[in-house]
Formats: C-alpha cells, sequence, structure tokens
C-alpha cells in the first residue's frame, strides 16, 4: 500500500473556522460574521469570533504540524484581513500576519497551499450584491494579483475557490450559510460571477510570471444509483449535471451543462454570461481540487431530474453515510471523466465527536477506520492510473464548523474550546505514521 514517490501529505484549514481575532489587526468584517451574529444561524449559537485563536497561536500549531510530519498545509486567506473593504485600501497588517504564518511553515520545511476565497467574502462588497454583482467577481482578481505579486515568491501552490457549490447555493438558494439569501435569480448570478472570479483570477496568475500551480477546489460527492434501473442511472446523470459538472465543465471549456441552464431559465433565472466570459473561466489550470466526504445515493424526481435515496450505511454526526470507498470511486470517475488532470485531494476527512477519557486519551476509532478507508480506495485509484499528486486531511483540529458551531468535531488535534489547549488524537499518530512511510503498511 505504498503510495509514489513524492506524493504529499497535509492538514487543512480555513481562516473564518480558526483565526478568531476579527476585530484586530485592521481585519474588515466579512459575511460569516454578520451571519454568525443573527439569531438562530449557528446550531449553538457560537461565532466564529475567537474559533481556535489560531491568529495568536499559529506558531504553536504549525510546530505541532511539524511534529505529526505533515509536508504540506492548506489554509486560507481572510480576504477581509487584506482589503478591509473587499477592495481599494490595503490593510499591511493582515499581510504582515500571512507573512508570518508562511515564513514559519517554510522554516519547518512545510509546503504552504494557499485558498484565496474560503467562503469569508467582505461584508462590504455584499452590501453592494456580493457574488450576485459581477463587481465582486473584479474585485477578486484585484485581490488575488495583489497577493500573487506580495507572496508569489513563498508559496507556489494557489486555490482560487473552495467549494464555489457550497457557498452559492447554501449561502444563497437555501440560505443556511452566509449571507442567508433563498433566490434562484441570485444564485445564477452567484455561481457565473464566482467561476468568473476563478478565471480572472488564473489569468492574473499568469500575468504575473511568476512560478507555480494555480486551481480550484470543488465539493463534490460520488454519485451512486438507488437501484439498477435505467432510470436511476439517468437521474445520477442529473445529480452530476447540478452538483459536479455545473462547476467542474466551465472551467475544463466545456461550458455550463445545457440541463441546469435550462432548469434556471424555465424558472427566470439566468447566468448572466458576456462575451468572453466562457474563455475566461476556462484559463488553463495546473491541477483541480477534489473535496470529498461521502456518497450520494440518487433516484429519480424532484425538477431537478433527481433526488436522494434512503441512505443505506451508517451515518456520521454530519449526515453523511460512513462510505470511505466513495474517494476511490469519485477520484477514478473525475479523472476519466477531465481526461486525467493533476489531482489533489484538496480536503477529506470524517466527523467523529469522540472526547478525551478519563486518561485524557482521545481514541476517535471510527476516524481512523474510515480515514483507512478513504486511504485504501485512493491508493486504488492511483493503482489504476489516477494521477494523484496530494492528500490534504479535513481538519489539522477542530474549529468552527459554520452553521453547526462547536458542535461538530473534523480534527485529528482535539481543540477545547473553553481553554483553546491543542491535544492530538489517536488518528493524529496513525496520519503521521501513515506520513512519514508514505504508505498505509503503518
Amino acid at each position: 500500500m505504498q503510495f509514489p514517490p513524492g506524493f504529499q501529505w497535509g492538514t487543512a484549514t480555513a481562516s473564518y473556522q480558526i483565526e478568531g481575532a476579527i476585530r484586530e489587526g485592521g481585519r474588515g468584517v466579512s459575511i460569516w460574521d454578520t451571519f454568525a451574529h443573527q439569531p438562530r444561524r449557528v446550531i449553538d449559537g457560537s461565532t466564529g469570533d475567537v474559533a481556535c485563536d489560531h491568529y495568536h497561536r499559529y506558531k504553536d500549531d504549525v510546530a505541532l504540524m511539524a511534529e505529526l510530519g505533515m509536508q504540506t498545509y492548506r489554509f486560507s486567506v481572510a480576504w477581509s484581513r487584506i482589503f478591509p473593504m473587499g477592495r481599494g485600501g490595503v490593510n499591511p497588517e493582515g499581510l504582515a500576519f500571512y507573512e508570518r504564518l508562511i515564513e514559519e511553515l517554510l522554516a519547518k520545511g512545510i509546503q504552504p497551499a494557499l485558498t484565496l476565497y474560503h467562503w469569508d467574502l467582505p461584508q462590504a462588497l455584499q452590501d453592494i450584491g456580493g457574488w450576485a454583482n459581477r463587481e465582486t467577481a473584479t474585485a477578486f482578481a484585484e485581490y488575488a494579483a495583489y497577493l500573487f505579486e506580495k507572496l508569489g515568491d513563498r508559496v507556489t501552490r494557489w486555490i482560487t475557490l473552495n467549494e464555489p457549490l457550497i457557498f452559492t447555493m447554501y449561502g444563497h438558494r437555501l440560505g443556511v450559510m452566509a449571507p442567508g439569501q433563498k433566490d434562484l435569480g441570485i444564485t445564477a448570478r452567484a455561481v457565473h460571477h464566482a467561476m468568473l472570479g476563478h478565471g480572472l483570477a488564473v489569468r492574473a496568475f499568469r500575468a504575473n510570471g511568476r512560478g507555480g500551480e494555480i486551481g480550484i477546489t470543488n465539493a463534490n460527492s460520488s454519485f451512486e444509483p438507488a437501484d439498477g434501473s435505467p432510470e436511476c442511472a439517468r437521474a445520477v446523470e442529473f445529480a452530476r449535471d447540478f452538483e459536479t459538472r455545473l462547476f467542474h465543465d466551465p472551467v475544463f471549456g466545456r461550458g455550463y451543462p445545457a440541463s441546469v441552464l435550462k432548469f434556471y431559465a424555465e424558472r427566470g433565472a439566468h447566468f448572466p454570461i458576456e462575451p468572453g466570459d466562457m474563455e475566461t473561466i476556462a484559463a488553463p489550470t495546473d491541477f483541480l481540487g477534489v473535496n470529498l466526504y461521502s456518497r450520494q445515493l440518487v433516484q429519480p424526481g424532484g425538477p431537478t431530474g433527481f433526488t436522494s435515496a434512503a441512505p443505506t450505511l451508517p451515518l456520521l454526526p454530519m449526515g453523511y453515510e460512513a462510505a470511505p470507498h466513495s474517494l476511490g470511486d469519485f477520484v477514478r470517475w473525475v479523472s476519466k471523466e477531465y481526461g486525467n488532470p493533476v489531482i489533489y485531494i484538496t480536503e477529506n476527512g470524517v466527523c467523529d465527536n469522540t472526547e478525551p477519557g478519563p486518561d485524557g486519551a482521545i481514541d476517535d476509532t471510527t476516524r481512523m477506520v474510515l480515514t483507512r478507508g478513504f486511504l485504501e480506495g485512493l491508493h486504488g485509484a492511483i493503482a489504476d492510473g489516477a494521477d494523484v499528486r496530494a492528500y490534504y486531511m479535513w481538519s489539522l483540529m477542530d474549529n468552527f464548523e459554520w452553521a453547526f458551531g462547536f458542535t461538530k468535531r473534523f480534527g485529528i488535534v482535539h481543540t477545547d474550546f473553553e481553554t483553546l489547549k491543542r491535544t492530538p488524537k489517536a488518528s493524529a499518530r496513525m496520519y503521521a505514521a501513515i506520513a512519514r512511510a508514505n504508505s498505509l503498511d503503518v
């Protein structure tokens, strides 16, 4: 169960989920600051005001990564730390924080992988329409270009957007994440402008002329038919159109799926595509970031042609099925679908809420068993020819899990949210051993 030579092992986090210090260092307000402070938006009433206090404890957190043998670390920059109003005046204190973090990583031999946007849009941009406004795509490209210029001598792996499926659909169509809107027309505009922002950022990266690589990270499920009928097989394709191809196809030059455009148009919602937009979105990328946690069983139904079928596997605390085979299955599918791109698994992990035992040890057995299962499936996909070069565990530590607040734990390091003490779990020791051996034979 050896992984290819040079395969990288790392962990991943996101700015709002770990940093805290929301009013320090010149940081501007983000849509998650606004959303989390609204009543009943977050299940336990918590916010990311303090989160894991990584802003003050980043040196300890990097030391912890180094102790675990991590080779790369995926983190996101809080846009409003750099441009408090989204564009215009730069905040040098915000840039300085990320420079200190990057220097600390490099000093420990850990490669930074920087996500430009992990959902915390500056509130000032939301006030003029957010992603529904084309100006936000332009502002994103300006922000990206600034970071390429200031950090591109030390950061060589860049991710434009994290999971546009989630922040567009859950934030603008379902209203359960920031900015909390429920409008199909706004959703269509947000999808297109987010993808346009991605393309403009890729172009800015190429224009900058520095070395390195850039890609996008998408949220994925491995869709499986509920039964062997042709109807279920067709429903799986609709699911892929609406939740996978909508965000993958344009990046690979295929445009948006016709079924999705038709669905929106029939309801008076339109993608505001202007001449040249699709060419911009299809600007060549260097890798595809894959985030995956489970599968979805699919059956025919609903206005989109598909609906979820009843789960048949045990459920984890997030409501996902425990389906470790799904990672290898999806990687095989996406590799075949898009011509075998370079892939980084930018997020994969397990929600396991195991708390410390009487001796203080945290034996998160479910996470360990499922992680090994995910990695066995990934190893099989690589053996079948998928070009996967890195794996980032979600997450380094327990953190603010968006609308679930502090009720869900994904970390391989336990965070005591009262004292903020970090304690590596049994899964951290297992993952460290796998990373050091570059093999599951540990």
